[in-house]
């Protein structure tokens, strides 16, 4: 993101000597993207981050098709997926292709001290539906809890300790870096008067807890669709300071501000984060039109050049009926959708929704997993038709 954010104790000129209480130097890091021209942070070491004391298995993760080229659309019960007591083992993929995989995923317990992830390949934006607890990262903690978004740039190395065993997340991995939208921000990056939400909004890690540890500290890194065991030898968050730009940060959806308006407003006004390959939207409570003879239920509209995936959070989804909270919509580019039968009449006069949903549209076809295929209403392509059709 672009803002400055620093965390522990820095020295005054970047590249310089940093010595302990002791006399030795502090491990300084460079640590971002785009080789040297992207977003990046200094971190600040008590012991080299290179210390790797053994390398173990190497298990594939990556998304499987069940069906590659779908033209059909689908409703998935998102919560019919199983908990399970490990992190990494409860991510479910369900939908994917070059750009974005989603998961989902019901962790019953929080992931060991001495264990760490990190995905070298994909930002993720984890949204949390269910459960609270906090992100332990490198660069320090956030806590979060249920609506919040947790944005996790590819590289950190991270751990989550769960409040609870009830837990139920959204995960969007993302191949491309995830941002705020442009056309929100100034050209220095400063989010404008009318985003819908603003810096005060986000919520960057908040404590450094500096762990000064050596032993066996297992780090699982996923990198091209495979998760690796490394083995280090000393603690990673081992940080005493750090400063820059690039962060993990959260972000609660109930602090997303909607944009309403006399008629109908498009998707695009409820987009919260963007990248090259697709968008991430909020659908959150918010008055209806006030145009006097507006229809508050979406037009029919065909998606020719995306895929649209809604994930249904809570409240009452006025367009759609046969919808529970933790389900999952799929329409298809080429394949026109709307308002089920019913709705689109009787949204005149309404003046407000409670609706929370988080929808990701993606401009490359989306493919669909066997473990998709198990949760899936099969007859949901039908659900349009008129009674005795």
């Amino acid at each position: 993101m672009p803002f400055y954010h620093t965390l522990g104790k820095t020295p005054a000129k970047r590249h310089t000597q940093f010595r302990k209480a002791d006399g030795t130097l502090h491990h300084e890091q460079l640590f971002g993207t785009i080789g040297f021209v992207g977003m990046s942070s200094l971190l600040y070491h008590l012991r080299r981050p290179t210390m790797v004391k053994r390398v173990g298995k190497s298990i594939d993760v990556s998304p499987k098709a069940a069906v590659e080229n779908n033209l059909l659309s689908r409703k998935l019960e998102g919560f019919q997926v199983k908990p399970h007591p490990s992190y990494l083992a409860s991510r479910t993929a369900v939908l994917f292709n070059s750009d974005v995989t989603i998961h989902l995923a019901a962790p019953m317990q929080s992931m060991g001290d001495e264990e760490f992830f990190k995905n070298s390949d994909c930002d993720e934006a984890v949204f949390v539906h269910e459960g609270t607890g906090i992100l332990h990262t490198m660069l320090g903690d956030i806590p979060f809890k249920t609506g919040d978004y947790l944005i996790i740039p590819r590289g950190i190395i991270h751990r989550y300790t769960f409040d609870g065993d009830t837990n139920r997340l959204f995960i969007t991995e993302s191949a491309h870096p995830i941002y705020t939208p442009k056309r929100y921000r100034n050209h220095f990056g400063q989010l404008l008067e009318h985003s819908p939400y603003c810096e005060r909004d986000m919520r960057p890690p908040s404590t450094l807890q500096t762990h000064d540890a050596v032993g066996e500290f297992t780090i699982h890194i996923k990198k091209q669709g495979a998760l690796h065991e490394y083995v280090y030898a000393s603690h990673p968050f081992d940080v005493v300071g750090w400063d820059g730009y690039h962060f993990p940060y959260a972000l609660s959806i109930h602090d997303f501000e909607p944009i309403t308006g006399r008629v109908h407003q498009p998707p695009p006004v409820h987009q919260t984060f963007e990248t090259d390959a697709f968008v991430i939207c909020s659908f959150v409570p918010r008055l209806y039109d006030y145009h006097p003879q507006s229809i508050p239920a979406p037009y029919n509209h065909s998606n020719i050049d995306s895929d649209e995936v809604l994930y249904y959070v809570e409240g009452d989804f006025m367009s759609r009926t046969g919808i529970d909270r933790g389900y999952i919509s799929l329409h298809p580019a080429g394949i026109p959708h709307g308002p089920h039968p019913g709705t689109y009449e009787g949204s005149i006069g309404k003046k407000k929704t409670e609706e929370l949903a988080v929808m990701v549209d993606t401009f490359r076809p989306l493919q669909v997993t066997a473990a998709a295929l198990e949760i899936e209403h099969g007859d949901y392509h039908q659900s349009w038709l008129d009674p005795g059709m």
